[in-house]
């Protein structure tokens, strides 16, 4: 789902100063070693464990490598073999665009890190305007291409449609593996990294925050639960989907089945109800109100970590000025309790 611009002085006010390429937190090109540190731990839940099974993979050790960034796309390029193959040698290698934090000298500094889920716009713009409004807060983003977005978009012309449930499969397990490549990387405080996903990237990220207990906080916008209702009754985005995936012969059951496999609401128990933030657009018909709170309530959020702003799916943007310091203070407050044990 795609959250449309129509909101340039927003959209200035965020983008900043561009980041001189000059200091860097690593000599490019340079490599890293870093391991998966899933867990996915002991589940009572028969059907969680039933989704569990379809998500996870063997954990091993793994490179990643930085790269030159592209111009406009974050200060380094970061590449890492995703843990599940797809069979494309372009897509199966995950690419992150990272936002260096900065001091008032322009110079990197350890911080926390952020993944950066994007939408499902190709332009993935909405998840760029989050990297450098995290970045502007003082905290690394590294926004992760999901499968067939940039870096990782193949020539290949396989229809979307029949392809879209085992990419995001793949997705959720990328987003995982994001959380240990970020972890073995230079200026990068690893005592916190959270996961923040906007749209199609809150529905990743939902599924990939309830694997286990990776990421330290974590912040979905605009996403909810019960993906195969919101398929056939969403709007926009929502209908476009429906009506490609109805062009592939996707529909009734099948469809059923298939949106099962990557359902947020069946490892929303397992999110913490004290990390996790939603925020919902009390007026969005894409991912209606009613599909936020079957998520809220599978994850118990309380009113302090469900918010409901005045808006629908794509004037939500206007509160990413309040959005943005929210998560920022978040994370302090979370590094502070853990710091005392709470």
């Amino acid at each position: 789902m795609q959250c449309r611009q129509t909101w340039p002085a927003v959209a200035l006010m965020l983008i900043g100063t561009a980041c001189s390429a000059a200091d860097l937190p690593v000599e490019i090109p340079a490599e890293f070693a870093a391991r998966d540190t899933l867990d996915i731990g002991e589940e009572s839940n028969e059907d969680a464990r039933q989704c569990l099974q379809g998500l996870v993979w063997k954990p091993q050790a793994f490179a990643v490598r930085c790269e030159a960034g592209q111009s406009g796309r974050g200060d380094l390029l970061v590449r890492f073999p995703s843990p599940v193959a797809s069979g494309d040698e372009r897509n199966d290698s995950v690419s992150m665009e990272w936002y260096v934090a900065r001091d008032e000298q322009r110079r990197p500094i350890t911080a926390p890190a952020v993944v950066v889920v994007h939408e499902s716009g190709r332009g993935m713009q909405v998840g760029q305007l989050f990297a450098r409004g995290l970045r502007v807060q003082g905290l690394h983003a590294f926004l992760i291409h999901l499968p067939g977005y940039g870096e990782r978009r193949s020539p290949d012309k396989r229809s979307r449609a029949e392809n879209i449930v085992t990419a995001i499969q793949q997705a959720v397990a990328d987003v995982r593996r994001a959380r240990d490549a970020i972890a073995a990387l230079p200026a990068v405080d690893s005592r916190h990294i959270a996961l923040q996903g906007t749209s199609l990237g809150g529905f990743v990220s939902a599924t990939a925050a309830g694997l286990d207990d990776g990421f330290d906080s974590v912040f979905i916008v605009l996403a909810g639960g019960q993906l195969y209702e919101l398929i056939q009754s969403g709007e926009r985005e929502a209908a476009e989907i429906r009506e490609q995936l109805a062009a592939a012969g996707i529909t009734g059951e099948r469809l059923r089945t298939l949106a099962l496999r990557i359902e947020p609401t069946r490892l929303a128990h397992r999110l913490n109800p004290k990390r996790t933030w939603l925020f919902s657009g009390k007026y969005d018909t894409v991912v209606p109100l009613k599909n936020a709170l079957a998520l809220s309530e599978a994850a118990k959020l309380d009113d302090e970590h469900h918010i409901q702003m005045t808006a629908d799916h794509y004037s939500g943007i206007v509160f990413l000025p309040w959005v943005l310091p929210r998560i920022h203070g978040c994370i302090q407050q979370s590094l502070t309790a853990d710091a005392v044990g709470e």
